[in-house]
């Protein structure tokens, strides 16, 4: 006997996507390529102002972009019901490095 569940996929992106379209009502479509597929995800402007806000405010930072598997497209697939969370990343400080390293 099953039972229902729903499962979600995470993409990660750090590099701003400069190629991206302005769709319908103003969203934003990007295509992003996760081992060898091309994902298609399209973003309401207020989630894809968290992308430009991150590109001019951190000098490295990291998105997570969570989603529902959709319908495939001739290079892959839709990520449905996108959620975006935006990190800074901040460099490890070289204590932490130069410990590890005389702990080796």
């Amino acid at each position: 006997m099953t039972i229902p569940g729903r499962m979600e996929l995470t993409v990660k992106i750090s590099q701003f996507p400069e190629n991206f379209k302005t769709v319908e009502n103003g969203w934003k479509q990007i295509q992003v390529e996760v081992g060898g597929k091309e994902i298609t995800i399209k973003m309401r402007p207020r989630m894809f102002n968290k992308l430009e806000k991150a590109k001019a405010e951190y000098p490295e930072w990291i998105a997570s972009i969570a989603g529902q598997m959709g319908p495939n497209t001739p290079k892959g697939f839709i990520l449905l019901e996108p959620n975006l969370q935006v990190f800074e990343r901040k460099p490890r400080p070289e204590v932490a490095a130069a410990s590890q390293a005389d702990a080796n």
